[in-house]
């Protein structure tokens, strides 16, 4: 899967259309990213041994084909892959060819 935690994505099908956040978890077997702040649902609690009735707000995870990653200018970019000179595989924007784990590589050494 090309998403990490932490990335900024955005919806591009569905209710949640056009919604961004951030990427907090993955499940790269079932293909299912949950985003925050989005896909939210309303489950209702029974009340239960004296504890009251309510409603509590929960975000469910959505398919990765319905995310696009959002590059450095805010719009949607899709994910490829570099190979460094030392060997490290890094993720690049595809529009920009710019490095989205700029801060994780290593300086090469001359």
């Amino acid at each position: 899967m090309k998403l990490r935690i932490g990335d900024q994505v955005i919806v591009v099908t569905g209710k949640d259309k056009g919604k961004k956040g951030a990427v907090k978890k993955i499940d790269p077997k079932k293909n299912l990213v949950l985003v925050e702040g989005v896909n939210q649902i309303v489950k209702h609690r029974k009340p239960m041994m004296g504890r009251a009735g309510e409603r509590v707000i929960k975000e469910k995870a959505l398919n990765a084909s319905k995310l696009m990653i959002l590059n450095r200018a805010g719009e949607p970019d899709r994910v490829g892959y570099t190979i460094l000179k030392n060997g490290d595989k890094m993720r690049i924007f595809r529009k920009t060819g710019e490095m989205i784990d700029a801060a994780k590589a290593k300086p090469t050494k001359k």
